[in-house]
């Protein structure tokens, strides 16, 4: 294979391994609650890694549209706070950092205690499930950004040296 031809081959051959999509990840959340006089809400990303200076919110079940207490977890990711037992009913706690969100309900009342959580993230609810994969636009970008990248470098490679004497 002439000289000519690897100049324009190897170039190629470096981008479309070095530039090759890697699937990134993002943290989902889990937030833990245990009952004792007090609330302990417990919040760690999804690989376990606790949610250290995280905000908390907490929402009363009479008025769950003002904040009945706002805080901060400590570096373990834990809150704790006592729920006023003149208000049975839903809880809500939301906890968020960085983009990163959840919120649990817990329905206090004379007898059980329930926790149901939904994971928010980027301000809309969605599933539990962090596995997610490039929608069919994002890939198609990505096939097009290398698909560029290889003419780029074609034309690049093959437009000779110029004559810089006049």
């Amino acid at each position: 294979m002439p000289l000519f031809q690897w100049k324009i081959i190897t170039p190629l051959i470096l981008v479309s391994i070095f530039n090759w999509p890697i699937r990134a990840t993002a943290h989902g959340v889990k937030i833990e609650a245990k009952n004792t006089q007090a609330i302990e809400i417990y919040a760690q990303y999804d690989n376990g890694e606790p949610m250290s200076n995280t905000q908390v919110t907490v929402y009363a079940p009479q008025n769950p549209a003002t904040p009945w207490l706002q805080g901060t977890s400590d570096e373990s990711g834990k809150f704790v706070f006592v729920p006023d037992s003149l208000q049975p009913g839903n809880w809500a706690v939301q906890v968020r950092k960085a983009g990163h969100g959840n919120i649990i309900n817990i329905t206090l009342g004379e007898e059980a205690v329930e926790v149901n959580s939904r994971e928010v993230n980027n301000n809309f609810a969605t599933s539990n499930n962090s596995n997610s994969s490039y929608t069919a636009p994002q890939k198609v970008l990505m096939g097009a950004a290398i698909i560029w990248g290889f003419v780029g470098t074609a034309l690049f490679f093959s437009r000779g040296k110029s004559n810089a004497h006049s």
